[in-house]
């Protein structure tokens, strides 16, 4: 089984017009299959956080102890990050930016990911680094927050291409425990 074809059940009540005896609401239950999202709120930035923190050391190492210029450091910095990347995503499923924020990277299978798909994750991270620009207009109640654009960066697009997930470490159990149930029950 894959994380995508995995369904997650809600029941969602929607009121009526009727009510019982005692006044009531009468509710109707509707059950739903959803898809699982194995993703977390707030994700984009800590990724985006971690990124810069696997940059910032190869530019470090490059700024300091090869002594080259700030712009040439951070230039090469970018493919060791990507082959860095691919390798330590491949092997533990982390890199050190995403080893702080305790995220790993796992496949359509709840697994690492292979050494090719991590480097076609890593070489597609560039096109993560465009910008995304939204207006945002504040509640009428927020009479305090001005109208203002805010610019995001969208770090999902590797994930859609390449089929993987990033998701806390504590998570990834559970992940597992819903794509092979069968193992879970022989182990207890």
């Amino acid at each position: 089984m894959k994380i995508s074809e995995l369904k997650e059940k809600r029941i969602i009540r929607r009121p009526t017009r009727q009510f019982d005896e005692f006044g009531y609401r009468i509710y109707n239950s509707f059950e739903y299959d959803f898809p699982y999202d194995p993703t977390y709120k707030g994700s984009e930035r800590e990724r985006l956080f971690a990124k810069f923190i696997d940059i910032i050391l190869f530019f470090l190492i490059f700024f300091f102890l090869f002594k080259e210029m700030a712009v040439i450091s951070f230039l090469y910095s970018i493919p060791c990050v990507m082959i860095s990347g691919s390798i330590s995503e491949w092997y533990w499923g982390t890199t050190l930016g995403k080893t702080i924020f305790k995220i790993k990277v796992i496949d359509d299978y709840g697994n690492y990911p292979g050494l090719l798909l991590s480097l076609k994750r890593n070489f597609l991270c560039l096109a993560n680094f465009w910008p995304i620009f939204t207006d945002y207009i504040p509640p009428v109640s927020h009479t305090w927050e001005n109208e203002s654009t805010q610019m995001n960066f969208s770090m999902n697009l590797t994930n859609k291409i390449c089929k993987t997930y990033t998701v806390k470490e504590n998570k990834i159990q559970e992940i597992r425990n819903l794509l092979y149930p069968s193992k879970t029950k022989a182990a207890q």
